[in-house]
């Protein structure tokens, strides 16, 4: 059994959030969707309103840090919006979570601020979840329709090394780390999440994987991002801590950590 872990609370101002669809029924699953972001005043808005609304019970934007429009950008198009000023995108994820715990949803959903996911595809991810056949379900972008250019061949590699070492320390089947993702909220608590950084993504499917969660990949369209640059690919750093983290998240899951 894991040792427990102290939570740390993060550092947050926060949007009022407007209550459910009116037009929801009481019964139904609720689902939230959380969006880290940073500097993607370009995308945000459009991939706010793509998302089919009508399913979502709350939109939550998490600025990291933003220097350009993205909050008002955010706003505009109709989420609320937190704030983590401390970077890594597994930070923002994790203030987002806090922020949901207090009306915890059913389900809820990740993806990125740059429009490279389609957000409109979302119902492809929560289907095997409320169909009863997953806790947690990975958009993949290696099995649906992938933009060329939109993966760099040091991403697709990365991609490889660590599905394939998720394979051989658990026994799980992967394709990707895809950040288009969706859990059930019990499920996802259970893990007690906790990378900060770039290691974010494949915690959860190393975790998940331990605690034998019943994981599920889905295609997804990946495209170009649009506008601004990506914190991985777009910067020597960001490639070489991925390249570093990653591998270092898997062990240390397996390890018990």
């Amino acid at each position: 059994m894991d040792p427990p872990l102290r939570r740390r609370t993060p550092i947050m101002t926060m949007d009022p959030v407007p209550p459910p669809h009116p037009g929801d029924d009481e019964h139904a699953l609720r689902v939230d969707v959380v969006i880290p972001a940073r500097d993607e005043e370009e995308a945000i808005g459009g991939v706010v309103e793509g998302l089919p609304q009508a399913l979502l019970s709350r939109i939550i934007v998490v600025d990291n840090g933003s220097r350009d429009g993205t909050v008002e950008a955010a706003r505009r198009a109709g989420a609320a919006v937190v704030s983590e000023p401390r970077a890594g995108y597994g930070a923002a994820c994790i203030a987002g979570l806090a922020f949901l715990r207090s009306r915890p949803p059913d389900i809820v959903v990740f993806l990125d601020g740059d429009l490279s996911q389609d957000p409109a595809e979302l119902p492809l991810l929560l289907a095997p979840i409320v169909e009863g056949g997953a806790d947690l379900v990975i958009g993949s972008r290696v099995l649906g329709l992938c933009e060329p250019g939109s993966l760099t061949p040091v991403q697709a590699f990365g991609n490889r090394l660590a599905t394939r070492m998720l394979r051989a320390l658990f026994g799980v089947r992967f394709t990707d780390l895809g950040p288009f993702r969706a859990a059930r909220w019990e499920a996802l608590e259970s893990l007690r999440m906790r990378d900060r950084g770039f290691g974010w993504t494949v915690e959860m499917q190393a975790r998940a994987a331990r605690a034998g969660l019943r994981c599920v990949e889905v295609p997804v369209t990946h495209r170009t991002r649009h506008g601004g640059r990506s914190k991985v690919a777009g910067t020597l750093g960001g490639v070489l801590g991925a390249g570093v983290m990653i591998p270092l998240t898997i062990v240390r899951v397996r390890l018990g950590g």
